[in-house]
Protein backbone atom coordinates (compact mmCIF):
# COMPACT_ATOMS: atom_id res chain seq x y z
CA UNK A 1 0.00 0.00 0.00
CA UNK A 2 1.88 2.66 -1.46
CA UNK A 3 1.84 6.25 -0.13
CA UNK A 4 0.78 7.63 -3.94
CA UNK A 5 -1.50 4.76 -4.15
CA UNK A 6 -5.13 4.79 -4.24
CA UNK A 7 -6.10 2.72 -2.09
CA UNK A 8 -3.73 4.40 0.90
CA UNK A 9 -5.65 8.09 0.20
CA UNK A 10 -9.03 5.70 0.48
CA UNK A 11 -7.51 4.01 3.54
CA UNK A 12 -6.09 7.71 4.92
CA UNK A 13 -9.74 9.70 4.36
CA UNK A 14 -11.63 6.46 6.07
CA UNK A 15 -9.03 6.67 8.90
CA UNK A 16 -9.68 10.60 9.55
CA UNK A 17 -13.20 10.34 9.39
CA UNK A 18 -13.49 7.61 11.84
CA UNK A 19 -10.54 9.34 14.00
CA UNK A 20 -12.76 12.52 14.90
CA UNK A 21 -16.32 10.34 14.84
CA UNK A 22 -15.19 8.21 17.95
CA UNK A 23 -14.67 9.79 21.34
CA UNK A 24 -11.23 11.73 21.93
CA UNK A 25 -10.01 9.56 24.72
CA UNK A 26 -10.12 6.18 22.21
CA UNK A 27 -8.60 8.30 18.94
CA UNK A 28 -5.31 7.63 20.33
CA UNK A 29 -6.53 3.27 20.02
CA UNK A 30 -7.98 3.91 17.02
CA UNK A 31 -4.67 5.35 15.62
CA UNK A 32 -2.71 2.05 16.67
CA UNK A 33 -5.39 -0.04 15.40
CA UNK A 34 -5.01 2.05 11.63
CA UNK A 35 -1.42 1.50 12.33
CA UNK A 36 -1.49 -2.50 12.19
CA UNK A 37 -4.14 -2.73 10.02
CA UNK A 38 -1.88 -0.75 7.39
CA UNK A 39 1.26 -2.94 8.32
CA UNK A 40 -0.53 -6.13 8.46
CA UNK A 41 -1.67 -5.22 4.67
CA UNK A 42 2.04 -5.07 3.50
CA UNK A 43 2.88 -8.47 5.05
CA UNK A 44 1.26 -10.15 7.87
CA UNK A 45 4.11 -12.79 8.56
CA UNK A 46 6.58 -9.28 9.38
CA UNK A 47 4.78 -7.71 11.97
CA UNK A 48 6.31 -10.26 14.18
CA UNK A 49 9.55 -8.21 13.83
CA UNK A 50 7.34 -4.81 14.55
CA UNK A 51 6.12 -6.12 17.57
CA UNK A 52 9.27 -8.01 18.81
CA UNK A 53 11.12 -4.43 18.50
CA UNK A 54 8.13 -2.89 20.65
CA UNK A 55 8.04 -5.40 23.33
CA UNK A 56 11.15 -6.11 24.18
CA UNK A 57 12.02 -2.10 24.21
CA UNK A 58 9.09 -1.57 26.13
CA UNK A 59 9.65 -3.59 28.54
CA UNK A 60 13.28 -3.06 28.77
CA UNK A 61 12.41 0.66 29.57
CA UNK A 62 10.38 -0.51 32.46
CA UNK A 63 13.62 -2.17 33.55
CA UNK A 64 15.31 0.64 33.41
CA UNK A 65 12.46 3.16 35.40
CA UNK A 66 13.19 0.55 38.34
CA UNK A 67 16.80 -0.33 38.31
CA UNK A 68 19.21 2.10 40.06
CA UNK A 69 22.51 -0.24 39.87
CA UNK A 70 24.43 1.45 36.84
CA UNK A 71 26.50 -1.57 36.06
CA UNK A 72 22.40 -3.69 35.42
CA UNK A 73 21.17 -0.28 33.57
CA UNK A 74 24.12 -0.59 31.20
CA UNK A 75 23.58 -4.72 30.35
CA UNK A 76 19.62 -4.39 29.98
CA UNK A 77 20.59 -1.59 27.47
CA UNK A 78 23.16 -2.68 25.43
CA UNK A 79 21.13 -6.94 25.39
CA UNK A 80 17.95 -4.23 24.32
CA UNK A 81 20.41 -2.72 21.26
CA UNK A 82 21.86 -6.26 20.27
CA UNK A 83 18.58 -7.95 19.80
CA UNK A 84 17.09 -4.81 17.58
CA UNK A 85 19.87 -4.03 15.54
CA UNK A 86 21.00 -7.66 15.70
CA UNK A 87 17.56 -7.96 13.96
CA UNK A 88 17.76 -5.01 11.70
CA UNK A 89 21.36 -6.23 11.04
CA UNK A 90 20.47 -10.07 10.38
CA UNK A 91 17.41 -9.54 8.16
CA UNK A 92 19.18 -6.64 5.92
CA UNK A 93 23.24 -7.43 5.87
CA UNK A 94 23.25 -11.23 5.88
CA UNK A 95 23.45 -11.65 2.14
CA UNK A 96 26.39 -8.86 1.99
CA UNK A 97 28.36 -10.69 4.76
CA UNK A 98 27.78 -14.13 2.41
CA UNK A 99 28.55 -11.85 -0.70
CA UNK A 100 32.11 -10.37 1.17
CA UNK A 101 32.73 -13.84 2.61
CA UNK A 102 32.74 -16.19 -0.58
CA UNK A 103 34.95 -13.49 -2.58
CA UNK A 104 37.68 -13.86 -0.07
CA UNK A 105 37.68 -17.52 1.41
CA UNK A 106 36.51 -18.54 -2.36
CA UNK A 107 33.52 -19.93 -0.20
CA UNK A 108 30.08 -21.01 -1.84
CA UNK A 109 27.48 -20.54 0.94
CA UNK A 110 23.84 -19.39 -0.41
CA UNK A 111 22.36 -16.55 0.24
CA UNK A 112 19.41 -16.34 2.32
CA UNK A 113 16.34 -15.27 1.41
CA UNK A 114 14.66 -13.01 3.72
CA UNK A 115 11.78 -10.87 3.32
CA UNK A 116 12.45 -7.37 4.55
CA UNK A 117 10.13 -5.89 6.93
CA UNK A 118 8.68 -2.35 5.84
CA UNK A 119 10.09 0.45 7.49
CA UNK A 120 12.76 -1.50 9.99
CA UNK A 121 15.42 1.02 9.75
CA UNK A 122 13.09 4.07 10.92
CA UNK A 123 11.06 2.23 13.65
CA UNK A 124 14.60 0.24 14.56
CA UNK A 125 15.97 3.81 15.05
CA UNK A 126 12.96 5.42 16.38
CA UNK A 127 12.83 2.61 19.23
CA UNK A 128 16.28 2.82 19.98
CA UNK A 129 16.70 6.48 20.92
CA UNK A 130 13.34 6.03 23.07
CA UNK A 131 15.49 3.32 24.95
CA UNK A 132 18.35 5.10 25.18
CA UNK A 133 16.55 8.07 26.79
CA UNK A 134 15.37 6.57 29.27
CA UNK A 135 18.59 4.85 29.89
CA UNK A 136 20.66 8.44 29.88
CA UNK A 137 17.67 9.10 32.25
CA UNK A 138 16.34 11.92 29.52
CA UNK A 139 13.09 10.71 29.00
CA UNK A 140 10.66 8.40 31.65
CA UNK A 141 9.62 5.11 30.77
CA UNK A 142 6.10 4.14 28.93
CA UNK A 143 3.96 2.04 31.34
CA UNK A 144 1.65 1.23 28.52
CA UNK A 145 2.04 -1.09 26.21
CA UNK A 146 -0.45 -0.43 23.88
CA UNK A 147 0.55 3.33 23.65
CA UNK A 148 4.26 2.98 23.30
CA UNK A 149 3.37 0.41 20.62
CA UNK A 150 1.83 3.63 18.37
CA UNK A 151 4.96 5.13 18.95
CA UNK A 152 7.08 3.10 17.27
CA UNK A 153 3.72 2.01 14.41
CA UNK A 154 2.13 5.76 13.78
CA UNK A 155 1.58 4.54 10.07
CA UNK A 156 1.81 7.65 8.37
CA UNK A 157 6.01 8.10 9.17
CA UNK A 158 6.69 4.21 9.59
CA UNK A 159 7.50 3.90 5.53
CA UNK A 160 10.28 6.97 5.40
CA UNK A 161 10.20 8.98 8.42
CA UNK A 162 10.67 11.44 9.81
CA UNK A 163 12.53 9.32 13.01
CA UNK A 164 10.62 11.08 15.69
CA UNK A 165 11.14 11.32 19.78
CA UNK A 166 9.19 10.26 22.37
CA UNK A 167 9.52 13.33 24.16
CA UNK A 168 7.91 15.01 21.39
CA UNK A 169 5.66 12.64 19.91
CA UNK A 170 3.70 10.91 22.73
CA UNK A 171 1.43 13.54 24.19
CA UNK A 172 0.25 14.53 20.56
CA UNK A 173 -0.27 10.96 19.63
CA UNK A 174 -2.35 10.41 23.38
CA UNK A 175 -4.10 13.73 23.26
CA UNK A 176 -7.35 14.14 21.96
CA UNK A 177 -7.96 16.03 18.95
CA UNK A 178 -10.81 17.89 17.25
CA UNK A 179 -11.51 18.82 13.12
CA UNK A 180 -9.74 22.09 12.84
CA UNK A 181 -10.34 23.84 8.92
CA UNK A 182 -6.82 25.46 8.59
CA UNK A 183 -4.77 23.20 9.60
CA UNK A 184 -6.47 21.07 7.44
CA UNK A 185 -6.24 23.07 4.45
CA UNK A 186 -2.78 23.12 5.74
CA UNK A 187 -2.49 19.87 5.73
CA UNK A 188 -4.24 19.35 2.31
CA UNK A 189 -1.97 22.03 0.56
CA UNK A 190 1.32 19.76 2.22
CA UNK A 191 -0.11 16.31 0.49
CA UNK A 192 -0.44 18.05 -2.62
CA UNK A 193 2.97 20.03 -3.05
CA UNK A 194 4.32 16.26 -1.81
CA UNK A 195 2.47 14.61 -4.74
CA UNK A 196 3.86 17.39 -7.20
CA UNK A 197 7.09 16.48 -6.53
CA UNK A 198 6.88 13.14 -6.57
CA UNK A 199 4.72 12.21 -9.18
CA UNK A 200 5.81 15.68 -11.52
CA UNK A 201 9.21 15.59 -10.97
CA UNK A 202 10.50 12.35 -9.35
CA UNK A 203 8.49 9.80 -11.69
CA UNK A 204 9.24 11.63 -15.00
CA UNK A 205 13.16 11.61 -14.02
CA UNK A 206 13.04 7.99 -12.61
CA UNK A 207 13.45 6.94 -16.62
CA UNK A 208 16.56 9.24 -17.61
CA UNK A 209 18.02 7.78 -14.25
CA UNK A 210 17.45 4.36 -14.66
CA UNK A 211 18.59 4.17 -18.48
CA UNK A 212 21.63 6.33 -17.61
CA UNK A 213 22.41 4.30 -14.24
CA UNK A 214 21.50 1.08 -15.30
CA UNK A 215 23.19 1.10 -19.18
CA UNK A 216 25.99 3.51 -18.29
CA UNK A 217 27.85 2.27 -20.80
CA UNK A 218 25.67 2.62 -23.88
CA UNK A 219 25.16 6.52 -22.95
CA UNK A 220 29.08 7.46 -21.86
CA UNK A 221 28.48 10.82 -22.51
CA UNK A 222 25.64 11.58 -20.32
CA UNK A 223 26.74 10.39 -16.91
CA UNK A 224 26.64 14.33 -15.83
CA UNK A 225 22.95 14.52 -16.84
CA UNK A 226 22.55 10.88 -15.09
CA UNK A 227 23.50 12.25 -11.92
CA UNK A 228 21.45 15.57 -11.66
CA UNK A 229 18.70 13.59 -12.71
CA UNK A 230 19.00 11.39 -9.87
CA UNK A 231 19.31 14.64 -7.70
CA UNK A 232 16.23 15.51 -8.58
CA UNK A 233 14.85 12.67 -8.28
CA UNK A 234 15.75 11.76 -5.06
CA UNK A 235 14.88 15.19 -3.56
CA UNK A 236 11.83 14.92 -5.01
CA UNK A 237 11.04 11.56 -4.12
CA UNK A 238 12.26 11.47 -1.08
CA UNK A 239 11.24 15.62 -0.01
CA UNK A 240 7.90 14.98 -1.43
CA UNK A 241 7.58 11.77 0.50
CA UNK A 242 8.03 13.45 3.81
CA UNK A 243 5.74 16.33 2.94
CA UNK A 244 3.12 13.80 2.49
CA UNK A 245 3.65 11.78 5.89
CA UNK A 246 3.58 15.61 8.07
CA UNK A 247 0.33 16.91 5.83
CA UNK A 248 -0.79 12.97 6.75
CA UNK A 249 -0.24 13.64 10.39
CA UNK A 250 -1.27 17.10 10.72
CA UNK A 251 -4.95 15.73 9.38
CA UNK A 252 -4.76 13.50 12.75
CA UNK A 253 -3.46 16.52 14.63
CA UNK A 254 -0.19 15.45 14.70
CA UNK A 255 2.66 17.65 14.07
CA UNK A 256 5.89 15.24 12.78
CA UNK A 257 9.22 16.55 12.52
CA UNK A 258 10.56 18.26 9.39
CA UNK A 259 13.21 16.38 8.01
CA UNK A 260 14.48 18.80 4.90
CA UNK A 261 14.92 22.39 4.97
CA UNK A 262 15.93 23.54 1.25
CA UNK A 263 19.08 21.28 1.19
CA UNK A 264 20.28 22.36 -1.90
CA UNK A 265 21.06 26.04 -0.57
CA UNK A 266 22.94 24.70 2.18
CA UNK A 267 26.96 26.35 1.68
CA UNK A 268 29.03 23.17 2.84
CA UNK A 269 28.38 19.12 3.26
CA UNK A 270 27.97 19.79 6.98
CA UNK A 271 25.22 22.28 6.37
CA UNK A 272 23.70 19.98 3.57
CA UNK A 273 23.17 17.26 6.50
CA UNK A 274 21.23 19.71 9.00
CA UNK A 275 19.14 20.30 5.75
CA UNK A 276 18.98 16.60 4.29
CA UNK A 277 16.82 14.08 6.29
CA UNK A 278 17.44 16.17 9.50
CA UNK A 279 16.35 13.64 11.44
CA UNK A 280 18.72 10.88 10.38
CA UNK A 281 21.35 13.88 11.57
CA UNK A 282 19.75 14.92 14.90
CA UNK A 283 19.61 11.15 15.57
CA UNK A 284 23.23 10.34 14.46
CA UNK A 285 24.38 13.33 16.45
CA UNK A 286 22.99 12.82 20.01
CA UNK A 287 23.10 8.74 19.90
CA UNK A 288 26.61 7.91 17.99
CA UNK A 289 28.53 11.60 17.67
CA UNK A 290 28.58 12.35 21.52
CA UNK A 291 28.96 9.10 22.87
CA UNK A 292 31.89 8.90 20.61
CA UNK A 293 33.12 12.06 21.25
CA UNK A 294 32.41 12.06 25.49
CA UNK A 295 34.01 8.10 25.72
CA UNK A 296 36.93 7.59 27.59
CA UNK A 297 38.84 6.03 24.34
CA UNK A 298 38.39 9.34 22.71
CA UNK A 299 39.25 11.30 25.68
CA UNK A 300 42.61 9.23 25.50
CA UNK A 301 43.15 9.74 21.88
CA UNK A 302 42.88 13.65 22.74
CA UNK A 303 45.25 13.16 24.92
CA UNK A 304 47.83 11.07 22.62
CA UNK A 305 46.96 14.05 19.86
CA UNK A 306 47.56 17.00 22.48
CA UNK A 307 51.24 15.33 23.36
CA UNK A 308 52.06 14.32 19.79
CA UNK A 309 50.88 17.23 17.88
CA UNK A 310 49.39 20.39 19.90
CA UNK A 311 46.81 21.75 21.09
CA UNK A 312 45.10 22.42 17.81
CA UNK A 313 45.10 19.00 16.31
CA UNK A 314 44.15 17.51 20.02
CA UNK A 315 40.81 19.82 19.36
CA UNK A 316 39.87 19.35 15.78
CA UNK A 317 41.54 15.84 15.22
CA UNK A 318 39.12 13.56 17.36
CA UNK A 319 35.84 15.44 16.00
CA UNK A 320 37.17 14.80 12.74
CA UNK A 321 37.32 10.94 13.63
CA UNK A 322 34.18 11.15 15.46
CA UNK A 323 32.45 12.86 12.36
CA UNK A 324 33.90 9.86 9.66
CA UNK A 325 32.58 7.03 12.17
CA UNK A 326 29.25 8.58 12.77
CA UNK A 327 29.15 8.96 8.45
CA UNK A 328 30.20 5.41 8.34
CA UNK A 329 27.44 4.62 10.10
CA UNK A 330 24.90 6.16 7.49
CA UNK A 331 26.54 4.97 5.31
CA UNK A 332 25.74 1.22 6.60
CA UNK A 333 22.19 2.58 7.39
CA UNK A 334 21.11 3.27 3.79
CA UNK A 335 22.53 0.04 2.04
CA UNK A 336 24.00 -3.61 2.40
CA UNK A 337 26.32 -2.43 -0.22
CA UNK A 338 30.59 -0.79 -0.10
CA UNK A 339 29.11 1.99 -2.43
CA UNK A 340 27.16 3.02 0.57
CA UNK A 341 30.05 2.69 2.83
CA UNK A 342 32.05 4.69 0.45
CA UNK A 343 29.06 7.08 0.67
CA UNK A 344 29.33 7.96 3.80
CA UNK A 345 33.08 7.53 4.30
CA UNK A 346 32.93 10.59 1.67
CA UNK A 347 30.71 12.60 3.53
CA UNK A 348 32.50 12.28 6.90
CA UNK A 349 35.78 13.12 5.46
CA UNK A 350 34.68 16.26 3.44
CA UNK A 351 33.24 17.15 6.72
CA UNK A 352 36.06 16.27 9.31
CA UNK A 353 38.34 18.09 6.72
CA UNK A 354 36.93 21.03 6.81
CA UNK A 355 36.54 21.27 10.31
CA UNK A 356 40.49 20.43 10.65
CA UNK A 357 41.26 23.48 8.24
CA UNK A 358 38.76 25.88 9.27
CA UNK A 359 41.45 28.49 10.13
CA UNK A 360 43.32 27.38 6.67
CA UNK A 361 40.14 28.41 5.14
CA UNK A 362 40.33 31.62 7.58
CA UNK A 363 43.28 33.03 6.43
CA UNK A 364 42.73 32.38 2.74
CA UNK A 365 39.85 33.96 2.05
CA UNK A 366 42.00 37.23 5.02
CA UNK A 367 44.50 36.57 2.25
CA UNK A 368 42.66 36.97 -1.16
CA UNK A 369 39.82 39.57 0.57
CA UNK A 370 36.71 37.71 0.43
CA UNK A 371 34.00 38.90 2.44
CA UNK A 372 32.62 35.85 3.97
CA UNK A 373 28.98 37.62 3.46
CA UNK A 374 29.07 38.60 0.32
CA UNK A 375 26.43 37.35 -1.96
CA UNK A 376 29.24 36.16 -4.61
CA UNK A 377 31.28 33.49 -2.17
CA UNK A 378 27.86 32.38 -0.54
CA UNK A 379 26.93 31.58 -4.00
CA UNK A 380 30.20 30.14 -4.81
CA UNK A 381 29.31 28.01 -1.40
CA UNK A 382 26.40 26.64 -2.59
CA UNK A 383 27.46 25.55 -6.01
CA UNK A 384 30.57 23.97 -4.77
CA UNK A 385 28.34 22.03 -2.14
CA UNK A 386 25.97 20.96 -5.03
CA UNK A 387 29.05 19.76 -6.95
CA UNK A 388 30.28 17.54 -4.05
CA UNK A 389 26.87 16.61 -2.98
CA UNK A 390 26.36 15.36 -6.53
CA UNK A 391 30.03 13.25 -6.52
CA UNK A 392 27.96 11.39 -3.25
CA UNK A 393 25.31 10.42 -5.45
CA UNK A 394 27.29 8.47 -7.94
CA UNK A 395 27.75 6.24 -5.04
CA UNK A 396 23.77 6.25 -3.85
CA UNK A 397 22.54 5.42 -6.99
CA UNK A 398 25.40 3.22 -8.89
CA UNK A 399 24.92 -0.46 -8.39
CA UNK A 400 28.98 -0.76 -7.17
CA UNK A 401 31.66 1.55 -6.51
CA UNK A 402 33.70 0.69 -9.94
CA UNK A 403 30.83 2.05 -12.19
CA UNK A 404 30.60 5.22 -9.63
CA UNK A 405 34.23 5.61 -10.30
CA UNK A 406 33.32 5.20 -14.29
CA UNK A 407 30.74 6.86 -14.26
CA UNK A 408 32.75 10.08 -12.60
CA UNK A 409 35.20 9.63 -15.55
CA UNK A 410 32.79 10.10 -18.26
CA UNK A 411 31.80 13.06 -16.90
CA UNK A 412 34.69 14.57 -16.91
CA UNK A 413 35.62 13.10 -20.55
CA UNK A 414 32.35 12.52 -22.12
CA UNK A 415 29.53 15.13 -22.69
CA UNK A 416 27.14 14.65 -25.63
CA UNK A 417 23.85 15.77 -24.55
CA UNK A 418 21.91 15.14 -27.87
CA UNK A 419 21.86 11.37 -26.38
CA UNK A 420 19.25 12.83 -23.99
CA UNK A 421 17.24 12.32 -26.76
CA UNK A 422 17.36 8.92 -27.15
CA UNK A 423 16.17 7.64 -24.13
CA UNK A 424 12.95 6.04 -24.35
CA UNK A 425 10.14 7.07 -21.71
CA UNK A 426 6.61 5.69 -21.39
CA UNK A 427 5.69 1.95 -20.84
CA UNK A 428 5.95 1.36 -24.77
CA UNK A 429 9.68 2.62 -24.47
CA UNK A 430 9.23 4.94 -27.48
CA UNK A 431 11.52 8.28 -27.24
CA UNK A 432 8.08 10.03 -28.60
CA UNK A 433 7.55 11.63 -25.48
CA UNK A 434 11.11 12.56 -24.34
CA UNK A 435 11.10 16.12 -25.49
CA UNK A 436 7.76 16.36 -23.18
CA UNK A 437 9.38 14.35 -20.10
CA UNK A 438 12.39 16.72 -20.20
CA UNK A 439 9.93 20.09 -20.46
CA UNK A 440 7.94 18.85 -17.23
CA UNK A 441 11.02 17.74 -15.56
CA UNK A 442 12.37 21.45 -15.76
CA UNK A 443 9.22 22.94 -15.42
CA UNK A 444 8.77 21.37 -12.05
CA UNK A 445 12.27 21.62 -11.18
CA UNK A 446 11.57 25.80 -11.57
CA UNK A 447 8.23 25.73 -9.70
CA UNK A 448 10.37 23.89 -6.82
CA UNK A 449 13.40 26.12 -7.17
CA UNK A 450 11.30 29.59 -7.18
CA UNK A 451 8.99 27.98 -4.21
CA UNK A 452 12.11 27.41 -2.25
CA UNK A 453 14.23 30.44 -2.87
CA UNK A 454 11.05 32.31 -1.33
CA UNK A 455 10.92 29.82 1.94
CA UNK A 456 14.96 30.71 2.31
CA UNK A 457 14.07 34.01 2.23
CA UNK A 458 11.62 34.19 5.30
CA UNK A 459 7.90 33.48 3.57
CA UNK A 460 5.30 30.87 4.89
CA UNK A 461 4.11 29.97 1.05
CA UNK A 462 1.23 27.75 2.29
CA UNK A 463 0.27 30.63 4.89
CA UNK A 464 0.28 32.95 1.86
CA UNK A 465 -1.77 30.59 -0.34
CA UNK A 466 -4.06 30.34 2.63
CA UNK A 467 -5.03 34.09 2.65
CA UNK A 468 -5.87 34.84 -0.98
CA UNK A 469 -9.72 35.29 -1.82
CA UNK A 470 -11.48 31.71 -1.42
CA UNK A 471 -11.90 31.82 -5.19
CA UNK A 472 -8.09 32.44 -6.09
CA UNK A 473 -7.42 29.40 -3.77
CA UNK A 474 -9.41 27.07 -5.22
CA UNK A 475 -8.25 27.74 -8.53
CA UNK A 476 -4.37 27.11 -7.27
CA UNK A 477 -5.87 23.72 -5.48
CA UNK A 478 -7.49 22.56 -8.78
CA UNK A 479 -4.35 23.78 -10.91
CA UNK A 480 -2.46 22.04 -8.76
CA UNK A 481 -4.32 18.70 -8.55
CA UNK A 482 -5.10 18.58 -12.53
CA UNK A 483 -1.36 18.79 -12.96
CA UNK A 484 -0.94 15.31 -11.13
CA UNK A 485 -2.40 13.37 -13.52
CA UNK A 486 -1.72 15.02 -16.48
CA UNK A 487 2.09 16.00 -16.07
CA UNK A 488 2.74 12.98 -13.54
CA UNK A 489 3.23 9.32 -13.80
CA UNK A 490 1.15 6.71 -13.39
CA UNK A 491 2.33 5.16 -9.66
CA UNK A 492 1.45 1.76 -11.41
CA UNK A 493 4.47 2.31 -13.23
CA UNK A 494 6.91 3.81 -11.86
CA UNK A 495 6.68 2.44 -8.53
CA UNK A 496 6.31 4.00 -4.93
CA UNK A 497 9.04 5.90 -3.08
CA UNK A 498 12.05 5.01 -2.55
CA UNK A 499 12.77 5.43 1.00
CA UNK A 500 9.92 2.85 1.66
CA UNK A 501 12.31 0.22 1.40
CA UNK A 502 14.91 1.37 4.07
Amino acid sequence: MSLNSLVFIIFVFLGVMIYYLIPGKYQWCWLLAASYIYYIANGAGLVIFLMATTVSTWYAGLLLSKEQDEGKRRLITALTLVLNFGILGVLKYTNFIIFNFNQIAHGHLSFVDFALPIGISFYTFQSMGYLLDVCWKRQEAERSLLRFALFVSFFPQILQGPIGRFSRLAEQLYAEHRPDPVRTERAVLRILWGFFKKMVIADNAVYFVNALFDDYQQYPGLAVFAVLAYSVQLYGDFSGGIDVVIGIGMLFGIDLDENFRRPYFAVSISDFWHRWHITLGTWMKDYVFYPISLSGWMGKFKKFCRKKFGKQIARTLPIAVANVIVFLVVGVWHGAAWKYIIYGIYNGLIIGMSGMLTNVFRDMKKKFGIAKDSSGFHLFQVIRTFVLVNISWFFDRADTVGQAFAMMRNAVTHFTPAMLLEIPVGPGGSTNFTVIALVIILFGTAVVFAVSLIQERGTDVAAWIMQRPFAVKLAMYLIMLMMLPALGQPPAITGGFIYAQF
